[in-house]
């Protein structure tokens, strides 16, 4: 998953308005790739806490009861210490020797902040760089779940670990073609979910699509009247190297769009965070 993002990204970037910061993300993903085979196998909850979640219909990887262990801890400081070898900008440099330089309570308010969506304003970099180390480490929890036990549990909400989508895609798999699958922002995971339909409020009522004129029209936001919410919709099925989070950034021009229309963003990507 890494590398196709890393790879999506560096064909993003040349002439694009966001170019260095496309390239900037692409090195990451490379980082999150690799860095992956260095690590010891993470903690698993407890067997019984899996079972319960999975008999009363909820996420098994619960984000509230989270604790860092060896493997998250691994992760973190494997990807700051290669982190530093990267051309950045000034604020960057800055976020990453705050986040090196971060006790470990800190650090856990800010896991915290990054897993409860309520990111402060004033230090959007370093918690995208920790929410970096933590799509590793609970992508490798959700690639070890049994995916024919996951059901869905509420709009909006990644049946694996809880969270919310970055994006919807609509697929060309064999068998599938034209289905519909949000992804999480966190873990990876995508789970299925009818079109047509609001992925944050449910509604079927009021549901339009926006696109900017003159594109391909393989990304749009889909808008909500009943939660005057939206998400961005990626049709995959026509141009299949697609991926939620890249293309998500590299279109934020639509959301800076579908914002003066009076939409709120209801998609999570820790590298758009304050947008």
């Amino acid at each position: 998953m890494f590398r196709d993002r890393a790879a999506r990204l560096r064909s993003l970037a040349p002439g694009h308005e966001l170019g260095p910061y496309l390239f900037f993300l692409a090195s990451l993903a490379e980082i999150q790739d690799r860095l992956q085979p260095e690590l010891p196998a993470p903690a698993w909850p407890p067997p019984d806490a899996i079972e319960r979640a999975y008999g009363f219909g909820m996420p098994p990887l619960d984000r509230g009861a989270f604790q860092p262990d060896a493997a998250f801890a691994a992760a973190l400081e494997l990807l700051l210490s290669r982190l530093r070898g990267l051309a950045m900008p000034e604020r960057a440099k800055e976020a990453l020797m705050r986040l090196t330089g971060a006790d470990a309570a800190a650090r856990r308010a800010m896991i915290g902040d990054v897993l409860g969506d309520a990111v402060p304003a004033a230090a959007f970099a370093d918690h995208a760089l920790l929410a970096a180390a933590l799509q590793v480490h609970f992508s490798r929890l959700a690639a070890g779940l049994g995916a024919a036990r996951l059901r869905p549990v509420g709009d909006g909400v990644c049946p694996a670990c809880g969270g919310p989508p970055a994006a919807s895609l609509i697929v060309g798999w064999p068998g599938a073609h034209g289905t519909r699958f949000c992804a999480c922002a966190l873990c990876g995971t995508l789970w299925n979910y009818v079109r047509i339909k609001c992925t944050l409020c449910g509604s079927t009522e009021g549901i339009a699509y926006h696109g900017i004129e003159g594109d391909a029209g393989t990304i749009k936001a889909e808008t909500c009247d009943a939660c005057r919410g939206y998400v961005k919709i990626l049709y995959q099925h026509t141009e299949p190297a697609l991926d939620p989070i890249a293309d998500d950034v590299a279109t934020l021009g639509l959301d800076l769009l579908v914002r003066e229309a009076g939409f709120r963003r209801g998609a999570f990507n820790p590298f758009l965070l304050g947008y």
